[in-house]
């Protein structure tokens, strides 16, 4: 097999998975069936390319491709409605998404992904789809992040898709008034999506670029959607703030940057004053939302010109004010990180202790790596390298690896 055929392929699959599978989704109407076209269009691209060569626009050629054999699929089929759940708009109705006060969206994306987060469905479910069908995560790696195993997985995303079917849910971006039960969903995946790029949970690489800029893409094309929603101008604001960060978190090397280790001069002042907008229109709304506290939480740190200068104290008080309206171990988690430097590692590390029966972070690695760095600071050597083994156990991205080994590296001195 032709090296560069398999590069380009797999780049397309990273780059290109969702937005090919959504539009093929757009004519067969059937998950299932757009998912089996899509795999069988990649795997003709890696036996017609070598030959024919890569395609300049790899994308069209799969969707092409993906799309025609859906099409011949549903021509064979002597009982095609029995079969085609109505995720299509039926032909008499119309296809504009505008028609209910709301701008036109042509993006497949958008419609899969709230077809992924429809109410009928369970909230494990909607981000099991999301990260299945719009991440283009395997299955397996699925499992991997709800901690279950494959097969178990197998099953819940074959229920879902089953019950889309079955509940003839439209594969459409909703009506106006549908927007308010649907669109604290969406906003919850597409955060999914960037966080799940931002830090790859596995892999050679710190991130995966595809994802972080398929949920920057679709958060913008959320606030298009809905310019006055205030949780969408927090979602889009902590974005791009994390975001103006990204080519600052790697040395030269390679190695992990931490935030205290930044050139904050290379972070993008375009992103910032951009994000800084939208957290102060975000915090208009009172009380503000979970994604407004979020990414006023990104500005103070955005805003501090070195890292001596950050205002622990503030960040504190904006992780009080989280805790209380999204009330999540990992939440309690960076409040307590927080705390230790803005009032010592002692503080932080009582903190911490108070988490450590709580089962989510059983298995969540920067638990243990957060009081390693606690008591690497108290000079506690020993408990260190202790945490720092266990959250290494606990780490599958091979960059986070590097920094924590090179942390005990340090603790065990000359």
């Amino acid at each position: 097999m032709d090296a560069s055929v398999e590069a380009a392929v797999a780049d397309a699959h990273r780059r290109e998975w969702a937005f090919v599978l959504a539009a093929t989704v757009r004519v067969t109407g059937d998950i299932d069936l757009a998912e089996e076209c899509v795999q069988d269009a990649y795997a003709r691209a890696l036996s017609t390319w070598p030959t024919q060569g890569i395609p300049d626009r790899p994308a069209a050629w799969l969707t092409t491709v993906a799309r025609r054999r859906g099409i011949d699929v549903l021509r064979r089929r002597t009982t095609h409605d029995r079969y085609l759940p109505q995720l299509a708009e039926p032909a008499s109705g119309s296809d504009d998404d505008g028609d209910d006060g709301l701008p036109e969206i042509a993006d497949d994306r958008l419609r899969l992904i709230f077809t992924c987060c429809h109410p009928a469905l369970s909230p494990e479910a909607q981000v099991a789809l999301t990260l299945r069908l719009i991440c283009g995560l395997t299955t397996g790696e699925v499992a991997r992040l709800f901690l279950v195993q494959e097969s178990t997985m197998a099953a819940r995303l074959t229920r879902a898709k089953k019950k889309i079917a079955a509940a003839h849910i439209p594969y459409r971006v909703p009506a106006l008034a549908e927007l308010p039960e649907r669109i604290g969903a969406v906003l919850d995946v597409v955060h999914l999506v960037f966080t799940t790029g931002h830090t790859a949970p596995g892999g050679s690489d710190l991130v995966r670029t595809d994802l972080v800029t398929q949920a920057v893409y679709l958060a913008r094309m959320l606030r298009t959607l809905l310019p006055d929603d205030a949780d969408v101008a927090g979602l889009l604001g902590l974005i791009v703030l994390t975001h103006a960060r990204q080519t600052t978190r790697l040395a030269a090397d390679g190695s992990l940057s931490l935030l205290s280790e930044q050139d904050r001069s290379r972070w993008d002042a375009a992103e910032i004053a951009e994000g800084l907008a939208l957290v102060r229109e975000a915090l208009q709304r009172r009380p503000p939302g979970r994604f407004a506290l979020m990414a006023a939480i990104a500005a103070v740190h955005a805003e501090a010109p070195t890292w001596s200068a950050t205002d622990w104290s503030e960040l504190v008080g904006l992780y009080d004010l989280l805790v209380v309206i999204w009330p999540s171990p990992v939440v309690a988690l960076n409040r307590a990180v927080a705390v230790g430097f803005a009032e010592g590692p002692e503080a932080g590390l009582k903190v911490l202790d108070g988490l450590s029966d709580e089962p989510q972070l059983a298995s969540y690695a920067y638990l243990p790596s957060a009081r390693a760095d606690l008591l690497r600071r108290l000079g506690r050597t020993d408990e260190a390298r202790a945490a720092y083994r266990e959250a290494l156990a606990l780490t599958d991205n091979a960059v986070e690896r590097g920094f924590l080994q090179d942390r005990l590296v340090e603790l065990d001195g000359p």
